[in-house]
């Protein structure tokens, strides 16, 4: 069917005002692996294996639409290592999926902050805080918060970065138009 990007493009072109949804795990390998492991490297491993197993319950919980387990097993997380990003960004979503935005922020700003701005966390919290930002209309932002995924690694925010390209949205209007006109044709 092709790679993502050309779906995303696919997608860009003939639906040019879908709206994006949740970010969808992107999967980097071995390179995601190895960047996390180094990012965990500091905890102690029983409390880090003890820690991940609560947010695995966590995202569990989250898939399946138990927003107040997933909750509860993101903040068991954080109070056995309150220094590790990983668990405020997961919470960061679900306090999202629960409606409570300016809650995700403060998570996601802290993941930020623990993670200086770097590997997997943080990529992942500058694209969640980029779409809570477009969300809210506020595409400067956002495009920042993409850029700084983007250079991390994140093929999801370069594709969000074409699409706030307003040369780029001109021209997949004009393009899905074109295609509309050839796939219906009619009196001209």
């Amino acid at each position: 069917m092709g790679t993502p990007k050309d779906q995303a493009v696919l997608q860009a072109i003939f639906n040019p005002d879908t709206p994006f949804g949740d970010v969808i795990g992107l999967d980097l390998g071995e390179e995601a692996d190895k960047e996390e492991a180094d990012e965990d490297g500091v905890f102690p491993r029983a409390q880090l294996e003890q820690s991940k197993a609560l947010e695995l319950q966590g995202v569990k919980a989250a898939e399946a639409g138990d927003l107040k387990t997933a909750l509860e097993r993101f903040g068991q997380a954080i109070n056995l290592l309150p220094q590790r990003a990983s668990a405020y960004n997961n919470r960061a979503q679900a306090l999202r999926l629960q409606g409570d935005v300016a809650g995700a922020l403060e998570d996601l700003e802290r993941a930020l902050e623990l993670s200086r701005g770097r590997g997997r966390a943080a990529r992942q919290s500058f694209v969640q805080r980029g779409l809570l930002a477009r969300l809210q209309g506020r595409d400067d932002d956002a495009r920042r918060d993409f850029e700084q995924a983007a250079l991390l690694g994140s093929p999801f925010a370069r594709r969000q970065l074409v699409l706030l390209n307003p040369y780029a949205a001109l021209c997949n209007r004009m393009l899905a138009d074109m295609m509309g006109q050839l796939r219906r044709p009619g009196p001209r």
